[in-house]
C-alpha cells in the first residue's frame, strides 16, 4: 500500500492559505506613483502589463500550486509498503552430502511404481526433506573419487534442490570418497556456530579414493562437535534375470555398513540403513525429528521510495516559472517592434 514516511508535513499544503492574507495586509513602501483606478485598467487589459498578465497569471498560478503541492509530497517521503516478510537469522547448519559415484545408477529401487535408480530416489527424497528445512541453512555436497560443494549454506532451498536436481551419475569421478567428503563438510561448518552444526551423509557404498580416512575424518569432526548422521542406501536382495535364468544377488554387498556406523558412533549422530524408497522417507522424517528446526526471525516489509517523482515535476513546475517571467517581456518587446 501507498503511504508516507512524514505524514504531519503534508500540513504544509495549508501554508500558503495562511501566509498569503498576511502579505496582503503588509503595506507597500513602493514610491510609485498611485493610480486609483490602476487595478481596473489592468483588469481591462488597457495597460501593457494588464494584457500580459491576464495571459501569464492563471498559468503562473497553477504552476506555483504544481510546485507547492509537489514538493510538499516530495519532502513526506511517499514509498510503498508491501506484505510482512519473516527472515530467518538462526538456524541449524545443516549440509548433506551424496555419493553420485556410478554404483547409484543400480536400479533396486521403486518410486511411485517404477523402478529407478538410487539416485533418482535419493533426488526425491533429499528434495522433499530440503523443502521441509525452511528456516534451516542448507548446503549440498556431491562425492565420488574427490568431493565438491554443490550448494553452499544458504536459506535458500529451492537453489538447493534444484541444483540437487542437477547431478548425474560419475560427475564427480568413479570412486567412492567418504573421508575427504567428510572433511569438506568439516571445513565448511566449522565457521558455523558449534550447536547447530549437521552433517548428512549417504553412500551405497565404501571409502575406495581421498587422502583421508573415514575413521580421522570422524575425528575431526567430533573435535568440531560436528554431528553426522549416515545412511547406506541400496536393497539386500534383488532378482537378476538373464539368457541362463533368474537369480537372486545382494546389489549392496559393497556397502560398508560397519565404517558407516563408527562414523555415527564417533560424532554423536545415528546410522540408517535404507533398503527401500519407503525406509528412506522415514529416515529424513526421523532425521528430522531429531534435529528440530529451531530459528529467530525478523520481521520487516519491503519498502519503496518514490518521492522522487513529485520533486522532478516541483523542480519542472519551477523552471516553468522562471522561464515562463523571463520570456514573456521579451516576446512583448519583439511583438511591440514588429507591430511597429
Amino acid at each position: 500500500m501507498l503511504e508516507f514516511e512524514w505524514p504531519w508535513l503534508l500540513l504544509l499544503l495549508i501554508a500558503p492559505l495562511l501566509i498569503k492574507p498576511r502579505i496582503a495586509a503588509t503595506p507597500s513602501s513602493s514610491r510609485a506613483l498611485r493610480i486609483p483606478f490602476y487595478n481596473q485598467l489592468e483588469a481591462a487589459g488597457l495597460t501593457e502589463k494588464g494584457t500580459r498578465s491576464q495571459k501569464k497569471s492563471k498559468l503562473i498560478q497553477l504552476l506555483k500550486v504544481i510546485a507547492w503541492v509537489s514538493l510538499v509530497v516530495a519532502a513526506s517521503r511517499p514509498q510503498y509498503v508491501g506484505e510482512l516478510i519473516e527472515v530467518p537469522i538462526s538456524g541449524r547448519d545443516l549440509m548433506v552430502a551424496v555419493d553420485i559415484s556410478p554404483s547409484m545408477k543400480e536400479e533396486d529401487m521403486i518410486l511411485n511404481g517404477y523402478q529407478v535408480t538410487r539416485l533418482d530416489t535419493v533426488k526425491s527424497v533429499v528434495s522433499d526433506f530440503v523443502e521441509q528445512r525452511k528456516g534451516d541453512r542448507v548446503g549440498l555436497i556431491l562425492f565420488g573419487s574427490q568431493p565438491y560443494i554443490q550448494a553452499p549454506l544458504s536459506f535458500d532451498t529451492v537453489t538447493v534442490n534444484t541444483l540437487l536436481q542437477e547431478a548425474f551419475l560419475g560427475m564427480a569421478g568413479r570412486a567412492t570418497a567418504i573421508g575427504d567428503a567428510i572433511t569438506l563438510a568439516v571445513k565448511r561448518l566449522r565457521e558455523r556456530p558449534q550447536n547447530s552444526r549437521v552433517l548428512i551423509l549417504l553412500t551405497d557404498g565404501a571409502n575406495t579414493a581421498g587422502e583421508i580416512q573415514p575413521q580421522k575424518a570422524a575425528q575431526l569432526a567430533a573435535k568440531e562437535n560436528i554431528k553426522i548422521y549416515t545412511i547406506g542406501i541400496g536393497a539386500e536382495q534383488m532378482v537378476k534375470h538373464s539368457i541362463l535364468g533368474s537369480r537372486t544377488v545382494n546389489p549392496s554387498k559393497d556397502l560398508d555398513e560397519k565404517a558407516l556406523q563408527e562414523i555415527a558412533d564417533t560424532t554423536g549422530g545415528q546410522f540408517f540403513r535404507a533398503r527401500n524408497t519407503g525406509e528412506l522417507e522415514l529416515i529424513y522424517e526421523g532425521i528430522n525429528r531429531l534435529e528440530p528446526i529451531e530459528q529467530e526471525v525478523r520481521s520487516y516489509r519491503p519498502t519503496r521510495s518514490y518521492f522522487h517523482w513529485p520533486l522532478a515535476l516541483s523542480l519542472f513546475a519551477l523552471i516553468a516559472i522562471m522561464l515562463t517571467r523571463v520570456l514573456t517581456p521579451k516576446l512583448s518587446t519583439l511583438r511591440r517592434k514588429a507591430e511597429a
